[in-house]
C-alpha cells in the first residue's frame, strides 16, 4: 500500500511541476519545444510496449490494459508533434507564384 502511494504521490507531483513549467514557456517557444519532446514521446512508447510486454507475460491484465493506452496516448503525442512541427516549418517556406 505504501508502495502506491508513493507512485500516486510522485505522479501528482510531476504533474503540477510540469503545469509550472509549461505556463512560464513564452508562447514562441511552445512549438520548438514540442518538437525537441516528440523524442522523449518516442522513448515513451519503446517504454510502454516493454511494460506491456512484461505485463503479457506475467498475465495482469491491468498492466496490459494500462500499457496499451499508454502506447496509444504516446503515439498520438508523437505524430500530433510531428504534425505541428511540419505545419510550422512550411510557415517558413517561400509561397510559391500563383501565376505560374
Amino acid at each position: 500500500m505504501g508502495e502506491i502511494m508513493l507512485l500516486i504521490f510522485v505522479f501528482v507531483i510531476s504533474g503540477f511541476l510540469g503545469v509550472e513549467l509549461i505556463s512560464k514557456v513564452p508562447s514562441q517557444l511552445h512549438t520548438p519545444l514540442m518538437s525537441g519532446t516528440n523524442a522523449i514521446s518516442g522513448i515513451t512508447i519503446v517504454g510502454a510496449i516493454s511494460a506491456t510486454a512484461v505485463a503479457v507475460n506475467t498475465d495482469g491484465v491491468l498492466g496490459i490494459v494500462f500499457g496499451c493506452l499508454a502506447i496509444g496516448l504516446a503515439t498520438i503525442n508523437v505524430v500530433g508533434g510531428y504534425l505541428v512541427t511540419d505545419r510550422m516549418l512550411g510557415m517558413f517556406k517561400k509561397k510559391e507564384d500563383k501565376k505560374q
